[in-house]
Formats: structure tokens, C-alpha cells, sequence
């Protein structure tokens, strides 16, 4: 018996030598390879352009690894995060990297994991190597349908507010002055108080040429930033707009400028700053000037800061809220959950359905301070008002 186990560990250790010389040799001679195709310049300036949810090719291959036996090749991008990668071998004996990005993001750079272990799992040779290459996800759009025609109302003497009636309600209440008309009094008012008011036509609008739209980021952001993207790309914000986001310095007034815009918004490293106050001294300056604002629907840090920014400005404000869905909790019973199986939720990972509840809330408080409030849901493409009925 002492003979055999003897025999079997010689063998172990030597299969575990072999292990180990085979996956550091081939390490090595990889990671070479690997350093000469990242060096060559026509890869360093190709820019990967993918869209979350789908999986898209990069451009970076490598050949089989068939250096030694029992050794295999794999690797996934490390930054920037919540991306998924998969290697497939093409019919000329070719390892293609397919990526498949859960959010959006834009860098500068790509770094990789690379391993070379063998197939017992004994052994592994891993590094990881950067690459300078420009890579932008824009966010997944999914269902959702064109938006209208998202025109700012400035200013006055025009048509009548869309609050009201079309011919104009009789909004504004103020005190008597010479001049009014009598059938303007409030006479019941006047009975009760003995002090003469006017109930006046409500003030008109125009519509402006010119259309101011930010987008907020903020964690369940992804969203916003579908419907963000259809709004450019269908339209909505007529000819005369500008755009800006969160992470952006300047305003963009092109629809290329403003999808990059929209894929930096992610902070990845670290988060950004509130900025619509100096995008709105840069853009809208001017006074009576609407702002289209586009959030998450949620309680985000931005709230505080959009109250503070409605209060201080001149301008008037419209609030487009993005969700994954409505989500209200129920209780389930003991035999529910154990006799049927929950629904498989890993394709909802990196998506953040909204209470009704917990919404209606938020678009009652905010609904206090901007002109107007729509609600879009990715999940289904519909939009919603201030009741969240379907619009």
C-alpha cells in the first residue's frame, strides 16, 4: 500500500509540474502576443461602438492557443465594469472577443484579464493589459416609442397656457385697480371679505425656437438616458436645442456631440457633480427660458438641487421621468413560494422598476415646482402623466 500511494503521488506531482510548466510557458508566449497586437497602431485608433443589451464584436482577436496540451485561453474586460464578454473561434482557427455591455459608458482606454490555466485547474497564469481605444455604449433603448415634439414655451403673448382651457382660463386673482372691468369682480369674495378682487385671463405663451434639455444621472439612471437617446435621435427637440449632462463641461448642439454626452454621464471611477445650474447659465441665460429636464424615477441626491435650481431661476421646467416598469411589493404566501418557482429575474439585474406608490409621491412633490411632468416606461414604451395615466 506504501508503494502505491507512493506511486500515486509521484504521479499527482508530476502531472502538477507539468501543469504548472505548460500554463506559465504558454503565459508567457501569450502575453507577448498579446503586447505586439495591442502595440500596432491600426488597433489603437479603431473606437468600439456598441449598445447595451446586445452583443457586439470588438475588433480584438487572438490565435488559438496550441502551444502545449491541457492549456486554454480566456479573458474579459475588466474596465470599464458591467460588461460581459464571450470568446468564440471563427472558422479560421481565430479566438474573437463579442462583448455584451449592461450600461452605457465612454473611455478613453479598455483594460483585459487575461488567463492561461490548464484544464485540471491546477494552474494559472493571469496579468491584465490596457489598450488605448475608445469605447462608447450608448444606452438600450428597447421599446420605447418616439417621443412628441418637446418645443419650450417662453415668454408671453402668444396662445394660451396648455394648463388651461384653450380659450384661456381666469387664473390670475389680484386687487381692483381703475379701469377693470366690473364683470371681472368677484363678487362673492367681495361679500364675504369686503375687499374688491378681479379674476384676469391667464397669461399667454409662445412657442420658442429654441429647446434646453439636460439629463440628470443618478444610479438607476439607464432609463433616462434611453429616452434621452430617442429625443435626439427622432427629433423631438425640433431644430434650434441644445444639450447637456451630467460629466459634460460644455452644451452640445449636435446629435453626435450629444450621445457621447449621454455615454459619459455614467460616472465610473467616481460620481459627478450636480451641473445643471452652470448648464443653465451657459445656454439659458436668458430670461423666460424653458428647460427639459430628463431623471431617473426616483428619489435621487439631485431632488434638493433641482428645487434649489427651480426656485432660483427665472426659466420655467419640464420633468421627463424614466422607469423599468411599475413594481409594487406583494405578500406571498408560504405555499406560493414554495410550490411555484419565481420567475427568472437576471435579465432585470441592471433594470429598476418604480413603485406607483412611492412614484405618485415624488411627481406630487415635484409637480409643485416645474410646468409639466411625463413619465416613459422603457419596459413597455408607454407614457404617462402626472396620475400616471397612459397618455
Amino acid at each position: 500500500m506504501d508503494l502505491v500511494v507512493f506511486s500515486l503521488a509521484i504521479c499527482a506531482l508530476a502531472i502538477l509540474i507539468f501543469c504548472l510548466f505548460c500554463s506559465v510557458i504558454s503565459g508567457i508566449f501569450v502575453q507577448r502576443n498579446v503586447n505586439s497586437r495591442i502595440g500596432d497602431l491600426r488597433i489603437g485608433t479603431e473606437a468600439i461602438c456598441v449598445e447595451a443589451g446586445f452583443p457586439n464584436e470588438t475588433g480584438f482577436t487572438l490565435p488559438v492557443l496550441n502551444y502545449f496540451p491541457l492549456v486554454k485561453l480566456s479573458w474579459q474586460i475588466a474596465f470599464p465594469d458591467f460588461i460581459e464578454t464571450r470568446i468564440r473561434v471563427s472558422s479560421s482557427n481565430q479566438l474573437i472577443e463579442e462583448i455584451i455591455p449592461k450600461k452605457r459608458c465612454l473611455t478613453e482606454a479598455v483594460v483585459r484579464q487575461f488567463t492561461v490555466a490548464d484544464v485540471l485547474g491546477f494552474c494559472r497564469y493571469s496579468w491584465q493589459q490596457k489598450q488605448t481605444v475608445r469605447c462608447i455604449a450608448l444606452p438600450r433603448t428597447n421599446t420605447v416609442k418616439p417621443l412628441p415634439l418637446l418645443r419650450a414655451l417662453t415668454a408671453e403673448d402668444g396662445i394660451p397656457n396648455p394648463s388651461g382651457e384653450p380659450e384661456g382660463d381666469r387664473m390670475e386673482i389680484r386687487p381692483y385697480a381703475p379701469g377693470d372691468s366690473v364683470r371681472d369682480i368677484m363678487w362673492k369674495v367681495y361679500a364675504r371679505s369686503r375687499q374688491l378682487n378681479v379674476r384676469l385671463a391667464e397669461k399667454s405663451v409662445f412657442h420658442s425656437k429654441r429647446t434646453v434639455a439636460y439629463l440628470l444621472s443618478s444610479r438607476n439612471d439607464e432609463a433616462a438616458a434611453a429616452v434621452a437617446r430617442v429625443a435626439l435621435q427622432s427629433g423631438a427637440f425640433g431644430e434650434d436645442w441644445a444639450f447637456g449632462a451630467d460629466g459634460s463641461e460644455q452644451p452640445c448642439d449636435t446629435v453626435a456631440e450629444s450621445l457621447n454626452a449621454i455615454a459619459r454621464s455614467r460616472a465610473i471611477a467616481s460620481t459627478y457633480s450636480y451641473g445643471l445650474d452652470s448648464f443653465l447659465a451657459s445656454t439659458a441665460g436668458q430670461s423666460g427660458a424653458h428647460c427639459i429636464v430628463f431623471a431617473a424615477a426616483e428619489r435621487a441626491p439631485w431632488l434638493p438641487n433641482l428645487k434649489k435650481t427651480i426656485g432660483s431661476s427665472p426659466g420655467r421646467f419640464s420633468l421627463v421621468l424614466a422607469t423599468d416598469g411599475f413594481e409594487d411589493l406583494q405578500t406571498t404566501s408560504i405555499w406560493h413560494k414554495l410550490l411555484l418557482k419565481e420567475a427568472d429575474t437576471a435579465h432585470r439585474e441592471f433594470e429598476s422598476a418604480s413603485s406607483k406608490h412611492e412614484l405618485l409621491n415624488l411627481l406630487t412633490e415635484i409637480g409643485l415646482f416645474v410646468e409639466s411632468t411625463l413619465v416613459v416606461d422603457r419596459k413597455t414604451g408607454y407614457s404617462f402623466d402626472q396620475r400616471l395615466r397612459k397618455v
